[in-house]
């Protein structure tokens, strides 16, 4: 490892050690030309999720390996029944879930959604709602995102949502749109630059796949 990567590493390793909703005490991390790899476990599904989401923020973070387990405590390790059980009711409250639209399946702790949703922040609102319950060890979100309208001007939306944003330079950023498919490019300073331009092109109406290929540096 050379002395870039060691740098890395241990803001990485400081950015785990700040973040107080995360139990890092057994996260290893890993730097190599950029890409970061987070190994050990954490106690919690919730906390691999977070533990993530702090390295990207890091400044230097091209790419993340993920390789975190989650190894539940025994008073948490919960039914397969009841995960469900509590999973539909936590959906059935969420206003920005459609009612009715999502299928739960419990196996083993891993959760997994399906149905078909008309937006993608339908789609990412059920996984947020789900991911914190005690008991479960992952979530696989096979939700569908099919509108019901598909606008012409969906590259105009995105470009309007990128301009607003004061945390991007939306000139560095080219959008190419074909039905409900965006792909973005060009160049951004950090991570969570691009981040908010991946988030800014799946709010648009009529979206249902963003290809993200900005380069970050």
């Amino acid at each position: 490892m050379n002395e870039s990567d060691r740098r890395l590493q241990k803001r990485v390793q400081d950015e785990l050690d700040w973040e107080p909703s995360v139990d890092a005490r057994h996260v290893g991390v890993v730097a190599s030309g950029g890409v970061v790899t987070l190994s050990g476990h954490v106690p919690s599904f919730a906390d691999k999720i977070t533990a993530e989401r702090a390295a990207r923020r890091v400044r230097g973070v091209k790419a993340i390996a993920q390789e975190i387990e989650v190894h539940l405590p025994s008073e948490q390790q919960t039914g397969d029944d009841e995960i469900a059980a509590r999973a539909l009711k936590i959906l059935a409250w969420n206003a920005s879930v459609p009612k009715e639209a999502v299928t739960v399946k419990v196996e083993k702790g891993w959760m997994t959604l399906t149905g078909t949703v008309d937006w993608q922040y339908e789609r990412d609102a059920a996984e947020r709602a789900v991911r914190k319950l005690t008991g479960i060890r992952g979530v696989s979100n096979m939700l569908v995102v099919e509108p019901k309208v598909q606008p012409a001007d969906v590259r105009r939306r995105i470009e309007k949502a990128l301009r607003r944003d004061a945390e991007l330079d939306a000139a560095r950023v080219t959008i190419d749109v074909e039905g409900g498919r965006v792909v973005l490019g060009g160049r951004v300073h950090n991570w969570h630059e691009r981040e908010v331009a991946e988030r800014a092109a799946w709010a648009a109406p009529g979206v249902t796949q963003v290809e993200d290929r900005i380069s970050v540096g």
